[in-house]
């Protein structure tokens, strides 16, 4: 199995930076791709950005016009990481973060617990 956790959230003002990172454990050699998903209050959970093994990236199109120029996904293969640089953040960016690992040997996706990211206007 894989284990994911998250860390990096917090409370920020409107135009500041934060990084999230994810730390991916276990069975590792199982994923095939990481991404990064939010969940703001009362609304759904949505992707924001993947990314693969091979570091082809992509961002969701519900949310590129929003992000675009501001977050950037990569990862650190050598130590499991998966990283979402959030800078010129925006109140409506507020949401937890949650880290998402898929495989094509997976039975399913794997998920982490959460950050939470709050942007103060």
């Amino acid at each position: 199995q894989v284990q994911l956790v998250e860390s990096g959230g917090g409370l920020v003002q409107a135009g500041g930076s934060l990084r999230l990172s994810c730390a991916a454990s276990g069975s590792i050699f199982s994923i095939d791709r990481m991404g990064w998903y939010r969940q703001a209050p009362g609304k759904q959970r949505e992707l924001v950005a993947g990314i693969t093994l091979g570091g082809i990236t992509n961002y969701a199109d519900s949310v590129k016009d929003s992000v675009k120029g501001r977050f950037t996904i990569s990862r650190d293969n050598a130590k499991n990481t998966v990283y979402l640089q959030m800078n010129s953040l925006k109140p409506e960016d507020t949401a937890v973060y949650y880290c998402n690992a898929g495989g094509a040997t997976m039975k399913s996706p794997t998920w982490g617990r959460g950050t939470q990211v709050t942007v103060s206007s």
